[in-house]
């Protein structure tokens, strides 16, 4: 049975940063795509940045670029988001994902983990 179990969350000031982590089971990561999705009250999920199977290979949101850092181990099945000068609109729950099936969906996801940036 494949898990993933997202850690990390939390609450932090406008200008903090967290650093969240996926550990995945049931699985082998190093033939798929890893990557991070939020979804903020009210609103639908959307997609926060993605790493390819080497590690070599990053994509962004433009809205998350030059602040968050996806990163990944596959010798501990991990993937990582460095999030850096966070801002209130920041606030959502983030998803892990893994094995890219499109741009939006992925096989397998988390259950999520609260990330609140006051201001």
């Amino acid at each position: 049975q494949v898990q993933l179990v997202e850690s990390g969350g939390g609450l932090v000031q406008t200008g903090g940063s967290l650093r969240l982590s996926c550990a995945a089971s049931g699985l082998t990561v190093n033939r798929y795509t890893m990557a991070w999705f939020r979804q903020a009250p009210g609103k639908e999920r959307e997609f926060v940045a993605a790493v390819g199977w080497s590690g070599d290979s990053t994509s962004y949101a433009d809205s998350v670029k030059g602040r968050f850092t996806i990163s990944r181990d596959n010798a501990k099945n991990t993937s990582s988001l460095q999030m850096n000068s966070l801002k209130p609109e920041d606030t959502a729950v983030y998803y892990c994902a893994v094995n890219r099936l499109t741009v939006s969906r992925y096989a397998y996801w988390g259950q999520g983990t609260q990330v609140t940036v006051s201001s």
